[in-house]
Parts: structure tokens; C-alpha cells; sequence
């Protein structure tokens, strides 16, 4: 293979491995950004992406793994004698920096899901004084289809922490339950509910309301 044909099947594989793990970022960042440009009603645009991104990650490793090898693999002997070999020189896009910059810029992208809350703030209900009667808390559970990262978690919170009324949110993709403590004389769990799907796109499938002597409602 020529020094030519191996710079353009690398930088093929760079390319190919970039847009892969974009793509595969995909269903996680899309949550993230679209609240944050106060766009949530399509967070949800790519869930349906989330059973894919297992075999998106193993192409993009394949790919970079492909192009890093094409980088360093030792040059035969039929291209050492080559001319052209002496002659040419790789741009920046076909440089090993270059290959490198790809590379992390791909971990980056697949590792979002474990760092995507530093993009919200912490509960700044946390640092405000709410004065709620005992009587008033409810608590509730809502199950929302969508989520399927701790992307869709951290823009749930958003949503929830952003109602009037709301004292504490938690919610977990895996289990797609986000539990809510809130005062019912400023919010109902109906509002929430609609909160959530006007902010994030998510659908609220069932709502379970737990007041404070454990009783239970289901609506």
C-alpha cells in the first residue's frame, strides 16, 4: 500500500471514528443542551438511540483502533523503497496529533453521561429558606419514558427544580422513577407531571402521589 493509500484509508477512519462517536453521544448530550438553550421539549428527540449505543461505542473503537494502527504499524519494505514515501508529507488532518486530538475528543463524547451535571448548577433550593407547614409535603413518584442516562436525569431535576414548590427531586434513568417532594398548597402532582413533559419531552406514564402517613393514590 502506498504512503498516498494509507493516508487516505486513515484519514477515512478518523473521520469514520469521529462521526460514530458523536453519533453515539448522541441520546446523552442532546438532554443536556437542549434544556440548557431552553429547548427541552425535544431532549427526547434521540432516545430511541440509547439500545444502539453499545454497538456504536465497540464501531468507534474498532474505527480509532483501525486508525491507530494504520499510524503506527511498521512500513513494509516495498514502501520504504518507494519514493514517494521520502517525498511526501502528511498534513495536520493526517498527522498522528491530529489522529490524537480525534481520539480524546471521541472519549470525551462517550464519557459524557459521568460529567454531564456539571452543566447544571446544584439544587439552589438548597440554599434558599422554605418555609413549608408539615402537613403541606407530599411526596410523589412519577415514571417517565424517555431517560436513558444521567444526561435525562440531570434535565428532569431542572425541570422539577425550576416549579414553584418543589423542596427535592431525585430521579433515576434506570428505573425511569423520579421522586419529588414538594408543597402541595403552591403545586400538584398533576402540574409537575406537566412540567416535566413541556421542559423535556419526556412522557409521565403514571403518577403515585405518598402523603406523609404513608397512605397511597395512584392516578
Amino acid at each position: 500500500m502506498s504512503n498516498s493509500n494509507q493516508s487516505n484509508t486513515s484519514s477515512k477512519s478518523i473521520g469514520a471514528g469521529l462521526l460514530v462517536a458523536f453519533t453515539a453521544s448522541l441520546c446523552c448530550i442532546t438532554p443536556v443542551f437542549a434544556t440548557l438553550a431552553g429547548i427541552g421539549g425535544v431532549a427526547s428527540s434521540f432516545s430511541w438511540m440509547e439500545p444502539f449505543r453499545p454497538y456504536l461505542i465497540g464501531l468507534t473503537v474498532l474505527v480509532l483502533g483501525f486508525a491507530w494502527y494504520q499510524k503506527l504499524r511498521p512500513r513494509t519494505q516495498e514502501e520504504i523503497d518507494c519514493a514517494c514515501e521520502e517525498d511526501e508529507k502528511p498534513s495536520f488532518w493526517q498527522s498522528k496529533k491530529f489522529l490524537g486530538l480525534v481520539t480524546v475528543f471521541a472519549v470525551l463524547m462517550l464519557a459524557f453521561p459521568s460529567y454531564s451535571g456539571i452543566f447544571f448548577p446544584e439544587n439552589s433550593k438548597a440554599d434558599k429558606v422554605i418555609v413549608v407547614k408539615e402537613n403541606d409535603i407530599l411526596n410523589a413518584e412519577l415514571s417517565v419514558k424517555g431517560m436513558t442516562c444521567t444526561g435525562c436525569e440531570h434535565s428532569v431535576n431542572a425541570a422539577l427544580n425550576n416549579s414553584e414548590g418543589v423542596i427535592e427531586v431525585s430521579s433515576s434513568f434506570e428505573r425511569g422513577i423520579v421522586s419529588v417532594t414538594f408543597d402541595q398548597t403552591k403545586v400538584s402532582v398533576d402540574q409537575l407531571a406537566t412540567n416535566v413533559e413541556e421542559a423535556t419531552g419526556y412522557k409521565v406514564t403514571e403518577k403515585k402521589i405518598i402523603q406523609r402517613n404513608a397512605d397511597a393514590l395512584t392516578n
